[in-house]
């Protein structure tokens, strides 16, 4: 007796839908609300944000002013736009912080299994750190007219230099991201921002003028990209030389940009 054999045809899976631009727009958009809302659920991300450049605003003015430029006034218009790209290269830790959180508590594993764009999750988060800059630097700049800070270039200088700062940190921002995958807890990213931001920081002339420096100092704070950035925002938003810091910050940018962007795209590929 011969056993009929039925042959199962097995029948092929549909291809993956394509995900169109639009769509994986409003993935990130939905995924930046994400990384927004939990503001309110991480008080001390609230503290980083508002009360902490408020701080170093008052503190720098008012200790440091009269020693420095003479009077808290003068000394305003010198050092806050400095002290905002302090905070704004600061800030672009966190977006290393929250991404490694993301990592290490599989929340781009479970990402993934849903029908959205590759590159929403950190497109998102990117988008929701760009958001909070710009709060952060609306609060110091509005703080800054509080105390006496004073436009030299109007709105149109304003609106340069927050386009400006925003798109350095942007580009500033891949560091943080590769740092944030290579790493394996958030907390180390802040330890790597401490480490490389402060003395860049502090070995420029953000708090200071070059020329109060010691001289050995004096030519490396000259080349510091913070100093030139600086410099940009001082330019654009006081008054002053503007062409040379603000084609100079772009280079630098996009040579930040060029190098850490591919670098923690692969990095992110590898790890998830």
């Amino acid at each position: 007796m011969t056993a009929a054999v039925t042959t199962a045809t097995a029948t092929p899976l549909a291809p993956a839908r394509r995900l169109s631009l639009a769509a994986g727009l409003r993935h990130t958009l939905t995924l930046a609300w994400r990384s927004l809302v939990q503001i309110k659920h991480n008080p001390m991300e609230l503290l980083d944000l508002s009360i902490q450049p408020v701080m170093f605003v008052l503190l720098f003015t008012y200790v440091f002013g009269t020693a420095i430029s003479g009077s808290p006034g003068d000394y305003l218009q010198f050092a806050l736009p400095g002290i905002i790209v302090q905070n704004a290269l600061f800030a672009t830790m966190t977006t290393g912080f929250g991404l490694n959180n993301d990592l290490t508590k599989g929340v781009f594993d479970r990402l993934r299994a849903l029908p959205i764009a590759r590159w929403s999750p950190l497109a998102g988060r990117i988008l929701a750190d760009t958001v909070k800059q710009a709060w952060s630097v609306s609060l110091l700049v509005g703080v800054g007219a509080i105390l006496g800070f004073r436009l030299g270039n109007g709105v149109v200088g304003l609106l340069g230099a927050f386009a400006l700062l925003l798109g350095f940190s942007l580009a500033a921002s891949w560091i943080s991201v590769l740092v944030g995958v290579l790493v394996s807890e958030p907390e180390k990213v802040q330890i790597f921002g401490f480490m490389v931001i402060f003395p860049l920081t502090f070995t420029s002339n953000v708090f200071v003028p070059t020329d109060r420096m010691p001289g050995w100092l004096q030519n490396w704070v000259e080349v510091n990209p913070v100093t030139i950035l600086a410099d940009a925002l001082r330019g654009l938003l006081v008054g002053g030389p503007v062409a040379g810091p603000v084609v100079q910050s772009l280079i630098w940018a996009a040579a930040l940009a060029a190098v850490f962007a591919p670098l923690a795209v692969r990095a992110l590929r590898r790890r998830v």
